[in-house]
């Protein structure tokens, strides 16, 4: 098997893996890049404007330096180095972080970094609503560098590609990356030539690549500082997609993208803008359009626009991406999703992530309207993540990479240095916009809270006394309970052998089966297991099994093919024509001592009621599925 690759394990032969290797470097440019390569559009434009327009030499080369140094220490460095390292059998992502290290729950040692996790991953959402919107009006904004005519109809027209954008997600990322992969590769040879243009009318600019630059202007800039920090870490906001995205493309073809072509491309970009500044006193507008010729504003702009639209697909690629590893791990309901390809396992389409993005994108890009505006809402969210990402990298260097302690400490903290740098820095952008993300993300951290919570208190109303099995298999034995022919599953989230939801049906139904099986899923802390899926296949007697059906959280379970090929069932039970019962419970408040009290249970009750159906999560066929209503106080 391949030990890295987005390819699904088996569903392509080993012959063709160089092959598939070189289109996932190149859809990579079209899915996971977006972001990064268009930060050039909005980067410097912000810088700008937190200087006052104003520079010096000094403070140009310094400016260009903090950015150079910011790219090669937090991407080049960080995540492609150390972050993308500690992968969860290939795939990334904070929450693959989270259960590498083991804090998938609020167990003793591991309730801190469990909320950090959480906390992460509900900041990325945060930061998918203010990603499209800033990237593509940063983009259309460049019209205004021709004529002011076109100044009311920006945000009409950003709110028309972005719906547009969205629904179109649907039809899959393979098919997206596909047409997304050329128009990247297009945009960073444009940027590059115009940097590269630029900078022959100045190559003094390449001084800057001497960090003392970044640190003599950072240590002088006075109070400015913060400000310019703020601005200039725009130029990594799409750096933790490099993580996230790693299950859709694999880890080295997005590391060989970036390193042969996006860096050098960004890298050219800004030296070029700042080689533009060099000769100017006094900056207004967006430095990115003013080193282009004149006559090149108009298709500049169209490029311009569809390499943003590609830099919302980053973003959303992500969140399917996380949404499908939270609901698997317990910390949201389960929702449908759709495998948008047959040969790249990580593409799927979450529909009702991509249109709730999609409500929020369109109502911020509505109400902030302009680029400068939204840039105070920008970079908060991302700063938080990467701050709590470097703390969970910590602990997989000691527990996972079983780095020594000096070693482990020492990498960390050089990368605390700057990531807590640019943290304090975007907390000043908090009254400009910040709130916003971080309002999203506060949300979406108390549902997962809540979620996970009441689960764990719907087992507990679930678990039944050893006394209780005992005497239904007594009775099974007598011929108590009546038995009909065929074969029924039932899903039982306990994994005690004997189900309460077999006694349950047999008790109000009247009868049993001759074959039930109770099926007992479990989704591991590895994004898939090896091997079979049924670990577990007992034989309690009179018809009656218990099996242990294992999935990894990336994972989209086939029941039937688990249970076909599991070993140990008896050769009459014919999966094929086997019914499956699942339940449709409805929670209510126990009088005395209640898991979750006022707020949080109707919160809970509305997330369970609305969760997807059993037939839905695990591909079940309608005709083949019944569902038992039940009533459980929690």
């Amino acid at each position: 098997m391949q030990s890295e690759s987005t390819i699904v394990r088996g569903l392509i032969p080993r012959e063709r893996g160089i092959k598939q290797a070189g289109w996932a470097s190149f859809a990579a440019l079209g899915i996971v890049f977006g972001d990064l390569g268009t930060s050039p559009l909005y980067t410097l434009q912000t810088v700008v404007q937190a200087t006052g327009g104003r520079f010096t030499p000094q403070s140009a080369l310094g400016i260009l330096s903090s950015i150079i140094w910011t790219l090669i220490i937090t991407v080049s460095v960080k995540y492609c180095v150390f972050v993308m390292r500690a992968d969860n059998r290939g795939e990334g992502g904070i929450l693959a972080l989270m259960s590498l290290i083991g804090a998938n729950g609020f167990t003793r040692g591991f309730k801190m970094l469990t909320c950090m996790g959480l906390l992460g991953a509900a900041l990325i959402y945060g930061d998918g609503v203010i990603t499209p919107a800033i990237s593509v009006l940063s983009a259309l904004e460049g019209l205004n560098a021709v004529t002011a005519s076109f100044k009311p109809f920006v945000m009409p027209m950003a709110v028309a590609i972005l719906f547009g954008l969205f629904a179109s997600q649907r039809f899959g990322t393979e098919k997206i990356g596909r047409a997304f992969g050329p128009i990247m590769l297009l945009w960073f040879l444009v940027i590059s030539v115009l940097g590269l243009l630029a900078i022959i009318q100045h190559p003094g600019v390449l001084v800057a690549l001497n960090p003392l630059y970044a640190i003599n202007f950072l240590r002088h800039a006075g109070a400015v500082d913060i400000l310019v920090l703020g601005g200039v870490f725009l130029c990594i906001t799409g750096g933790e997609a490099l993580y996230a995205d790693m299950g859709h493309f694999g880890r080295e073809p997005i590391r060989h993208a970036w390193y042969v072509v996006v860096l050098p491309a960004l890298l050219l970009s800004y030296a070029g803008q700042t080689a533009y500044l060099l000769d100017q006193r006094s900056v207004t507008g967006n430095p990115f359009f003013q080193i282009a010729p004149s006559w090149s504003i108009y298709p500049l702009v169209a490029l311009a626009t569809l390499a943003t639209i590609i830099a919302s697909q980053a973003i959303i690629t992500g969140s399917f991406s996380m949404t499908r590893q939270a609901m698997q791990l317990g910390w949201l309901p389960g929702v449908s999703i759709r495998q948008t390809s047959d040969r790249v396992y990580g593409q799927i389409y979450v529909p009702v992530v991509n249109w709730l993005l999609m409500a929020a994108t369109l109502a911020t890009t509505i109400a902030f309207g302009s680029s400068d505006r939204l840039a105070g809402a920008y970079g908060t969210a991302v700063a938080t993540t990467m701050l709590l990402t470097t703390i969970l990298l910590y602990k997989a260097m000691r527990t996972v990479w079983r780095w020594s302690a000096p070693a482990a400490v020492g990498v960390t903290a050089f990368f605390l240095v700057v990531d807590s740098s640019f943290f304090l820095a975007n907390l000043w952008k908090v009254a400009d916009g910040g709130w916003l993300p971080l309002s999203f993300a506060a949300v979406l951290f108390v549902i997962m809270v809540t979620w996970r919570t009441g689960v764990e208190a719907v087992r507990a109303a679930l678990v039944q006394t050893p006394e209780a099995g005992e005497k239904f298999l007594a009775d099974l034995k007598s011929g108590a309970i009546p038995r009909v022919e065929g074969t029924t599953i039932f899903l039982t989230r306990s994994m005690q052998k004997v189900s309460r939801l077999i006694m349950e049906h047999a008790h109000f139904v009247g009868v049993l089966p001759r074959h039930a099986i109770a099926l007992s899923i479990v989704f591991e802390n590895i994004p898939r297991v090896e091997g079979p899926n049924c670990t577990l296949v007992e034989n309690l007697g009179e018809g009656l099994w218990h099996v242990v059906a294992r999935f990894g959280f990336f994972e989209i379970p086939d029941l039937r093919l688990a249970l076909s090929n599991a070993h140990g069932l008896d050769k009459a039970i014919d999966i094929d024509k086997a019914m499956f019962v699942g339940t449709r419970d409805l929670v209510v408040r126990k009088p005395h001592h209640p898991a979750l009290c006022g707020w949080r249970m109707s919160l809970f009750a509305f997330l369970y009621r609305n969760s997807v159906k059993v037939v839905d999560r695990f591909n079940l066929a309608p005709e083949n599925v019944v569902e038992i209503a039940r009533q459980i106080e929690i």
